[in-house]
């Protein structure tokens, strides 16, 4: 056990400036037999540590390893499990108990006994010795081969101790005194023997000269000894004095502590007295404005909303832990609930009737309006009620229920309030626009009687001067004529672009009367809806506090129609809109107060359809162009979206219009009596394209009408071609001919971009009908030689050689002269002036193509005429037969024939 106790010491303790004191070799009670040592420790260096350390021998070779270390304050109980009986076993009570069995019970007794001298030395705390026998818990024990400590040392002595460095240094000496120290130990140590007695001999000799010393020695220690016990006399008593002043300054600090405490508490209570007296103070003036301010008065207004204002803080101040459960505070919260709910009433209360009063001061105001294109102003009435606009935002965060009540009143007078104004506005703009209609009528339809007019104006407005909408009336005033449409076409402006009022007079009295007016009236219609809708939605807005732009992307949450019984959107105890359901809040608002403007701008477009067709062309435009502008400023807003339906209804009206007139073409009738010259709907067409193209140029919907070309002029290519196969008088040649230059002069002029393959392809039947007819007319003026000529050309073809074919009896030179004799030039001019004269009755005047098609009979005659000189050159060679007439008077007949007619 030295042996292992000084390798201890030299490898894990001598490092760390500890000294090892007592070891005992045990293991853990219950496991496995893993031995380790416990040992007692205390530090070289002041203040003295003392420490418990567990060692254990490493797994991995011979040497010890520090595992881990307990300080002796941390002792508790020090359990000898029998103090009697010799036992093993004991426990050490640190942070938890720890259960030991020594190899031996000497060992553990001695490591006890060391443990209980290093607690009275060192800490004099209490530990606990439990079961220990009362032998070993003396102040003095024997020496032993673990004795420590002893009472009057100041350290334990151990039975091994390291050399000093002056010790060392001496022994060095020493072995070079002696240089076979090392080769000679056995000589070596004889001499240190020798020396060691003579040392002994002289400290005895010594000795016994100074014992008379020693007892002089002797004498005073007894004296100092008994010194010593006097002044620990002294000490204990003053120990004694000096408890009872101990406990009387423990009194003291106890008290200077309590009363330390009570400062402190009365200093944070009166930092929470002066927090809810500060935050939860309303003052007397606000209370009275609360309850009985005027809420009529700008200045009353400003009044209550800085009250309630002030109400709200006080109402939200985030209370600390414990504040909701004094009964002070219980109260005045409870107070300021009253308050809240009292103003509140008074608020809605009040608001209600400047709705009310609004709807009829309003209605007042309509008899002025009655005449006069023009919407009442409203401007007045949200000026006065954007005063209140605090205390609505007020309002809306303290008590939801009453904020969507009075949302919906509002929606409610206003609805019906703009329902009447908005009717009326439509019936003057009806009646404004059917009596623009009947005084352009009266220059471009058929005398009527005086009786049958006035009996048509009353049908349209009825005994109250409104309008009855009646169908049968509204197809009386349909125009009918594509001739008048025919002239509007030259005096279009760019309405796509340009207002009614950007017209100058001169360009006025050029345009279309009955168009001009409907325009005019359409865009003012427009132009009053809406400011009167942006002016709404943004007082809405800024009056109820709703958010019209959404900061953050986010969908839309579909809301229920305001009109119901529901609220948009079910809250739990009142809880505000989020962004998104409060712009789409909005939005249902507007649908509930402007309900009756789709339906009236629907009305108006199916009166102006009724009127004219056409009309539809105009409302495309003039709706895109508002649909966009609106776009741009708010694609989900709820002119935006009306504007968007309403264009539906007119894009259906354009294409129905458009369906209309192909279902005309198809349903066209020519006369078997006259000829047919250019079709009414090509005549329509060119109006149409020429009408659509002033209209739309610049236009956001160019794509809609380029559709409707296509389907328009395939359509009148279709039907050119069935009517001319079902002419009778008119060749079919002349029809197609005729109809297709119209067409192709027209998209000429016009120069639309889409329909370029449909010019080209109506110039090349233009070209083809032309030499067709040309060809055909003119077998006839030369029929016999025509068909002489043709017999010749097919027995060539037959495989007789050109040269013998006068050979043939029937083809002989005689019957080549005979027929030349019966075609003298007196003939011949006769014959033209029989053709141009049939060719001038089967072309109109209005396409002016007879001077073109006789020009190109005198080209086809001249190419015949070479034509019948070769073959009579070629088959009758040598035979010296030749044309009573040359190509000089075919020139001077057709010359001549042309200016005589």
């Amino acid at each position: 056990m030295t042996a292992i106790k000084h390798a201890l010491q030299r490898d894990i303790f001598t490092p760390n400036d500890e000294r090892l004191l007592s070891i005992v070799n045990v293991c853990k009670a219950g496991k496995k037999k893993k031995n380790c040592f416990l040992c007692a420790t205390v530090t070289t260096e002041r203040p003295v540590q003392v420490k418990v350390v567990k060692v254990k021998k490493s797994d991995k070779g011979d040497f010890y390893k520090r595992q881990i270390a307990w300080t002796l304050r941390d002792l508790a109980v020090v359990d000898a499990k029998d103090a009697i009986k010799e036992n093993p076993e004991f426990d050490l009570h640190f942070e938890k108990i720890y259960k030991w069995v020594a190899s031996s019970t000497a060992e553990k007794n001695a490591f006890i006994s060391c443990i209980w001298k290093l607690n009275q030395r060192y800490l004099r705390k209490k530990i606990d010795f439990v079961n220990v026998s009362s032998q070993l818990l003396e102040e003095s024990v024997p020496s032993g081969e673990n004795q420590s400590v002893t009472g009057g040392d100041e350290e334990a002595v151990d039975e091994y101790q390291e050399l000093n460095a002056r010790e060392e240094q001496d022994i060095e000496i020493m072995m070079e005194g002696c240089e076979y120290a090392i080769s000679n130990a056995e000589a070596f140590a004889e001499r240190l023997s020798r020396e060691l007695q003579v040392l002994d001999g002289a400290n005895i000799q010594s000795i016994m000269a100074s014992e008379k010393q020693v007892n002089i020695l002797m004498k005073l220690l007894d004296d100092a000894l008994k010194e010593v016990d006097q002044i620990e006399l002294k000490l204990s008593s003053y120990e004694e004095m000096l408890q009872s002043v101990k406990e009387q300054m423990d009194q003291i600090s106890e008290s200077n502590h309590l009363i330390h405490l009570s400062n402190t508490n009365n200093v944070k209570l009166l930092s929470e007295i002066e927090f809810l007296v500060n935050h939860l103070d309303l003052a007397k003036g606000h209370i009275k404005a609360l309850q009985e301010g005027d809420l009529a008065s700008s200045r009353g207004i400003e009044a209550c909303t800085n009250a309630a204002d002030a109400l709200l803080q006080c109402m939200n101040v985030a209370l600390r832990p414990g504040h909701d459960m004094l009964l002070a505070v219980k109260q005045q919260q409870q107070r300021f609930s009253d308050l809240r709910e009292h103003f509140a009433r008074r608020l809605a209360s009040h608001l209600n009737n400047v709705f009310v009063q609004q709807g009829h001061d309003q209605s007042s105001t309509l008899a002025q309006h009655s005449v006069e294109l023009t919407l009442p102003n409203h401007h007045p009435f949200h000026r006065d009620l954007l005063r209140y606009a605090k205390l609505m935002e007020w309002l809306k965060s303290t008590d939801y229920g009453k904020y969507e009540g009075l949302t919906k009143n509002y929606m409610d007078y206003l609805s019906r309030l703009y329902e009447r104004e908005i009717k009326d506005f439509f019936e003057v703009a009806k009646i404004k626009m059917t009596g623009t209609t009947k005084e352009s009528k009266k220059f471009a339809t058929l005398p009527r009687k005086e009786s049958a007019v006035k009996q048509e104006t009353e049908s349209l407005h009825g005994s109250s001067g409104k309008l009855t909408g009646s169908t049968s009336s509204l197809n009386k005033l349909s125009v009918q004529s594509s001739g008048n449409r025919r002239s509007q076409s030259s005096s279009l402006l760019d309405m796509g672009n340009m207002s009614a009022s950007d017209l100058d007079v001169a360009d006025r009295t050029k345009f279309d009367k009955d168009h001009f007016g409907f325009l005019q009236i359409f865009e003012q219609v427009l132009s009053e809806l809406e400011p009167l809708c942006l002016a709404e939605q943004d007082f809405i807005s800024k009056f109820f506090k709703l958010q019209q732009h959404q900061s953050i992307p986010g969908t839309m949450t579909e809301a229920e129609d305001l009109d119901g019984g529901t609220s948009s959107r079910q809250h739990n105890s009142g809880t505000p809109l989020p962004v998104s359901s409060e712009k789409d809040m909005i939005r249902q608002m507007m649908i509930k107060i402007f309900r009756c403007i789709e339906p009236e701008l629907n009305n108006l477009i199916a009166l102006g359809d009724k009127i004219d067709s056409f009309n539809s062309l105009y409302m495309l435009v003039k709706m895109s162009h508002h649909v966009w502008t609106a776009q741009n400023v708010d694609p989900a807003s709820f002119l935006s979206t009306t504007l968007g339906n309403v264009l539906v209804t007119v894009k259906r009206n354009f294409d129905k219009c458009i369906s209309n007139q192909i279902r005309q073409m198809e349903e066209v009738k020519i006369s078997k009596k006259s000829k047919v010259g250019i079709l009414p709907f090509v005549a329509e067409f060119e109006e149409f394209a020429g009408l659509a193209e002033s209209i739309f140029k610049n236009a956001e919907r160019r794509g809609d009408l380029d559709k409707a070309y296509t389907k328009l002029i395939r359509g009148v290519f279709v039907n050119v071609e069935k009517v001319a196969n079902e002419s009778q008088k008119t060749p079919r040649d002349v029809v197609m001919m005729e109809n297709f230059h119209h067409i192709f002069a027209t998209l000429s002029r016009l120069k639309i971009s889409c329909l370029e393959a449909e010019k080209k392809e109506a110039k090349q039947k233009y070209t083809d009908h032309l030499q067709s007819y040309v060809i055909y007319s003119l077998g006839q003026p030369l029929e016999k030689l025509n068909h002489f000529f043709e017999g010749v050309e097919a027995r060539v073809a037959q495989g007789i050689r050109e040269e013998e074919v006068s050979y043939q009896l029937a083809f002989n030179k005689q019957e080549l002269r005979k027929v030349i004799k019966e075609y003298p030039g007196k003939e011949v001019k006769k014959g033209l002036d029989n053709l141009y004269k049939k060719v001038d009755k089967h072309l109109c005047e209005e396409e002016n193509l007879l001077q073109v098609v006789w020009h190109s009979m005198q080209d086809e005659f001249i190419r015949q005429y070479k034509h019948f000189e070769g073959l009579i050159a070629r088959c009758y060679p040598g035979s010296g037969v030749t044309m009573e007439f040359t190509i000089q008077d075919i020139l001077d007949y057709c010359s001549s024939i042309a200016q005589s007619h």
